[in-house]
C-alpha cells in the first residue's frame, strides 16, 4: 500500500507596505492597540519585572562602589573597631543599598547611613534611633509591615514606599563632602528613572532636599534651586509630571531629642504623603 501523500503549501513572503502619498502605510491594528486587556497586563508585568531587575542591578553596583576612598576607609574602620554594644556582631561595612517596594508611590530620600546603624546592619535606617522613629511612623501610616527594623532578614517589608539616600556610605561626623554626594547622585538619578510610579518624594533634611533639586536642575526640569526654600512641611508641586516634593526635618537624634521634630510632626508628613499617593 502506497504511503499517503502530504501536500506542502508554501505561502509567498509578505512584502512590506509600500509608501502612500502621505508617507509609509501603517499596518492595521484594532482599537486599543490590538493587545486587549490580557496583552496590556502582560506588557505591564514585563516592564515591572525589567525595572525590578534594573533596580537590583543598581544596588549591586552601589555595594561594590569604591568611588570615595575617604568613605570606604571610614566604614571599614568602623566595621573593624565596632561599638562595644555590638562587639559580637558582624558589621556590614560596605556601601548600603536602597530598600523598598519597586512599585513605590512614595520615595523617601535620606542623608547617609549611620556608622553603627545601616553600616552595621546593611539596610537603610535599620539599627539606629532615626530608624526607630521612621519605621514606627511608616508602620502607623501603612507603608511598613512592622514597627521595628533591627536587622536584615527580620521580616520588614515596605509597601508603596522606597528608601534611598544621598550618600550610600556612612561619613565621618555624619557629614558627607559635596563631591561624595555628587559621586552618589547617578545612582539616585537612575533609581528615579526606574521608579515610574512615584507620586511623592519626601526629603528628610536639607541636604537630601537640595540633592533632589540638583537632580531636577541637571535634568532641566527646573532652572534654579533658589526658589525652593527648605522647611518642615513645605510642599512643592513643580509641574504635573513630577512627584510632589515634601520637605521634612530628618529624624536624627539631635532633632528628636531637642523636640525640633516630634513623632506627630513626622507622622503628619507621611499621612500627607499617603493621601497624595492614594489620590494623585
Amino acid at each position: 500500500m502506497a504511503a499517503p501523500a502530504f501536500r506542502v503549501r508554501i505561502r509567498p513572503r509578505r512584502r512590506p507596505p509600500s509608501p502612500g502619498p502621505d508617507g509609509p502605510r501603517q499596518s492595521y491594528r484594532p482599537a486599543g492597540g490590538g493587545m486587549g486587556r490580557w496583552g496590556r497586563s502582560y506588557n505591564r508585568a514585563w516592564r515591572l519585572a525589567l525595572n525590578d531587575r534594573a533596580l537590583a542591578a543598581i544596588q549591586r553596583e552601589v555595594v561594590a562602589c569604591r568611588k570615595c576612598p575617604r568613605l570606604i576607609e571610614h566604614i571599614a574602620q568602623v566595621a573593624q573597631v565596632k561599638r562595644r554594644a555590638y562587639r559580637d556582631q558582624e558589621y556590614w561595612g560596605r556601601p548600603v543599598p536602597a530598600f523598598g517596594d519597586p512599585q513605590a508611590r512614595v520615595l523617601i530620600l535620606g542623608l547617609a547611613p549611620a556608622a553603627h546603624g545601616a553600616n552595621r546592619t546593611g539596610r537603610m535606617f535599620t539599627g539606629d534611633r532615626s530608624g526607630e522613629w521612621l519605621y514606627r511612623v511608616l508602620h502607623r501610616t501603612g507603608f511598613a509591615s512592622q514597627a521595628e527594623s533591627v536587622a536584615r532578614g527580620d521580616g520588614m517589608a515596605l509597601a508603596g514606599a522606597y528608601i534611598t539616600a544621598s550618600a550610600r556610605c556612612a561619613p565621618p561626623g555624619n557629614k558627607p563632602l559635596p563631591e561624595e554626594i555628587r559621586n552618589c547622585r547617578p545612582y539616585l538619578e537612575r533609581e528615579l528613572a526606574l521608579l515610574t510610579g512615584v507620586k511623592v518624594v519626601v526629603a528628610l533634611g536639607k541636604i537630601a532636599f537640595d540633592n533632589y533639586l540638583s537632580v531636577l536642575k541637571e535634568r532641566g526640569a527646573i532652572p534654579s534651586r533658589a526658589p525652593f526654600l527648605f522647611g518642615h512641611g513645605r510642599e512643592y508641586r513643580i509641574d504635573g509630571r513630577l512627584p510632589l516634593l515634601i520637605a521634612s526635618y530628618h529624624p536624627s537624634q539631635q532633632n528628636t531629642s531637642t523636640g525640633k521634630l516630634t513623632e506627630k510632626m513626622l507622622t503628619d508628613i507621611f499621612r500627607r504623603a499617603r493621601r497624595v499617593a492614594d489620590t494623585g
